[in-house]
């Protein structure tokens, strides 16, 4: 096999529509992903008609409008190409209204308030920019989705508006350096971190099956302690797996690239090249489908949830963002001497300001109730948001704010002491794997996101808020009357108002907690501390600004992040009270009695066995059963006690209709409590025979794949 006889073979291409479409249909479709004009019936007719026989070549039935709503997943709802003709033939069609646009019912789609149960039509918008593929012997053509009313329905539409808002703010700022750019996309790549673990193991866990994480495990007497599983050999049923997703993705036309064991056991990390960004975020979201239905194949279950293990590392998914021209020039490439390069210290400073006057949107960007157990434990920043720049760029920038002369240094040569091995030249900056949101040579990665999120969200926020910083940066440089001199001390004034945001250091110490409250930044722990900050004016305006959201599409998507964090917390709560009930207090009750029936059985037999001395009879003859009855027993009752007040604390907080109050009990009454039975079950574990225990520990499921 050759890679690139398969590559993208299964993608409705640019390749693939220079070669088929007629030269002046093929102008049309890219006139409209050039310039976003519209395309005319004719042209999409010719288009679909080509688009379908292209797929039945390659043993497509159906076709479907392939959409993004709220949950987090895509959608697809299949329609065959058969038609019936007037004498009863059966013949195959797909028309150009039906590429353009599709239907689908909005109301049983999360809606936060935007649609009632009685209002239910909905639209599917062909997104032209993203090509159509085949997936399992479906033609996918990716679409936007909306309602009956216009309002976004979905993750896509709010992300192509704004890539729009952001090529436009960019393109002013350009054209004042003499830079007449047609188009500048925000660019993606996205690694993707995830578990993979034995099915027949899966099968055994309904905290897995049902929640996507482990709600009870004590730790096994190895973890990641020894480091020794990050960059390790890779398995051999593991690289099988791999090298199926591989093949798979690379027919669809995604670039995945590296692969590798990442640092937990059972755990591994796939990145892909960078692609403009509405793209990546499709692509990923078929990376995220395949990975699972693959893991299947070759008996494993691919866990994406942001912390299925406790005292391991969690699951994130790092998105490295970069902006750059119709041209291919990176507009955040700082060049061989950054402190004389103003396009991009200028540019710079707009990620500077974004980040700083919206933090509290890149925060919300990312909370969910999985990705509360991971960030700030090992592997995750932390919840305050910071920007790493490194030593040279935080020194150009104090040089810049001081008015000093920056001394370039020249690029360090790496020297390992070594004489066969070669020298190379140092980065200018390092890796901080604690900084959220770090420079990383010529891009940025924002690393809190986790492993399940749709990275739509976070793209969103970065994007329009570096288009806020943009215009305003447009709107105080155009027409000024000395460029230069209006352009130094912008980028002055702004770096001064914003450094507080960068911080190069340790972003687990408490101290960093401490200065970071000094300075102003905020710690929003978890989803409900954060989310309210959505509804702040600054940020509404924001996005009416810019087009991205109305009002009222983002009120809906607060009542929608504010149920989903409740609804998840409430299954998982129940799904604790079922295991504890139906498994974990009849396995403990049953090793007790065994224990207790060992305890009565050694004492009469050791009594019938002794002299009759009375200090014998006093002593204890059973010490290991009775002591471990009478903790096993006081912790069962502690868990039974437990169990009975969290189905009360879940009924009370299930009532509450108000969405943020809900959320709030949630978070401060049930979470907690299910946490204290936790510890306790798990201490259980740790006491009871595995002949008795219900589940596979998490030994087991940690090193089950052979």
């Amino acid at each position: 096999m050759k890679v690139s006889d398969i590559f993208a073979s299964m993608v409705f291409s640019d390749a693939v529509m220079r070669e088929r479409l007629p030269k002046e249909t093929y102008n049309a479709i890219q006139r409209t992903i050039r310039d976003g004009r519209s395309l005319d019936i004719n042209a999409a007719n010719v288009i679909a008609n080509t688009m379908k026989d292209w797929a039945i070549e390659k043993g497509a039935t159906h076709y479907t409008h392939w959409f993004q709503p709220m949950t987090g997943i895509t959608a697809e709802k299949h329609d065959s190409f058969v038609s019936f003709s007037g004498d009863g033939r059966m013949i195959m069609e797909f028309s150009g209204k039906e590429l353009v646009q599709g239907e689908s019912d909005a109301s049983s789609f999360p809606s936060g308030g935007l649609r009632s149960t009685f209002e239910a039509r909905g639209y599917t918008a062909w997104d032209a920019t993203s090509y159509a593929f085949i997936k399992d012997g479906v033609l996918c053509i990716p679409t936007a989705f909306c309602s009956y009313g216009g309002e976004a329905l979905d993750k896509k539409t709010p992300l192509l508006r704004s890539m729009e808002a952001l090529n436009r703010q960019t393109k002013r700022v350009l054209a004042l350096f003499g830079n007449n750019a047609s188009m500048v996309r925000p660019t993606v790549g996205p690694e993707q971190e995830y578990f993979l673990i034995d099915r027949e193991v899966y099968e055994k866990r309904r905290d897995l099956i049902y929640t996507g994480r482990t709600l009870f495990g004590a730790k096994p007497p190895k973890g990641q302690d020894l480091d020794d599983h990050y960059f390790g050999s890779i398995k051999p049923r593991v690289q099988e797996f791999m090298t199926e997703l591989d093949v798979e993705l690379w027919k669809l036309g995604i670039y995945a690239k590296t692969e590798h064991n990442e640092a937990a056991p059972a755990q591994h990390e796939l990145a892909p090249v960078f692609d403009t960004t509405n793209i990546a975020v499709d692509h990923n979201q078929i990376t995220m489908e395949l990975m699972q239905k693959i893991a299947k194949r070759h008996g494993m279950i691919c866990l994406l949830h942001e912390k299925p293990f406790a005292g391991v590392n969690g699951s994130g998914k790092h998105n490295n963002w970069s902006l750059t021209t119709d041209a291919g020039t990176n507009l955040l490439e700082p060049g061989e001497t950054p402190s004389e390069n103003a396009q991009f210290l200028l540019f710079l400073a707009a990620v500077i300001k974004a980040v700083d006057d919206y933090q509290d949107l890149l925060r919300i960007s990312v909370a969910s109730a999985g990705n509360d157990h991971r960030l700030g434990a090992a592997e995750a920043p932390p919840a305050i948001v910071s920007m790493f720049l490194g030593d040279e760029l935080t020194a150009i920038l104090d040089a810049i704010v001081e008015g000093s002369a920056y001394d370039a240094r020249e690029q360090e040569l790496m020297r390992i002491g070594v004489h066969t091995l070669p020298k190379f030249p140092k980065d200018n900056t390092d890796r901080n794997r604690t900084s959220p949101f770090a420079f990383t040579g010529n891009k940025f990665e924002f690393r809190m996101l986790g492993s399940a999120a749709s990275v739509s969200g976070a793209n969103v926020v970065l994007n329009t808020a570096v288009a806020e910083s943009l215009r305003q940066f447009a709107d105080e440089l155009e027409g000024c009357e000395n460029f230069e001199d209006s352009l130094h001390s912008l980028i002055r004034r702004v770096i001064s108002d914003h450094k507080r945001i960068i911080f190069n250091g340790n972003g687990y110490s408490e101290e960093w907690e401490a200065e970071a409250e000094r300075r102003g930044l905020l710690n929003l722990r978890t989803t409900p501390d954060c989310l309210p900050y959505y509804l702040r004016e600054k940020n509404i305006e924001l996005f009416r600004t810019h087009k991205v959201f109305s009002e009222t599409e983002i009120r809906s998507r607060y009542d929608i992040l504010m149920e989903n964090y409740s609804k998840i917390i409430n299954i998982e709560a129940l799904t604790m009270i079922d295991m504890v009930r139906r498994d974990i207090l009849p396995a403990v009750s049953s090793y007790c009695a065994k224990l207790a029936e060992s305890a009565m059985s050694k004492r009469t037999f050791i009594y019938a066995n002794i002299s009759a001395d009375p200090g014998t009879q006093k002593r204890s003859v059973a010490t290991y059963e009775e002591d471990t009855v009478i903790r096993m027993n006081t912790l069962t009752e502690e868990v039974y006690a437990d169990t009975d007040k969290l189905y009360d604390v879940v009924a009370s907080a299930h009532g509450i209709s108000d969405v943020t109050g809900q959320a709030i009990a949630y978070k401060d009454s049930v979470l907690p409590l299910m946490e204290k039975i936790r510890r306790a079950v798990d201490e259980l574990e740790e006491m009871t025979s595995p002949d008795f225990w219900p589940y596979p520990s998490y030994g087991e499921i940690l090193f089950s794949i052979g």
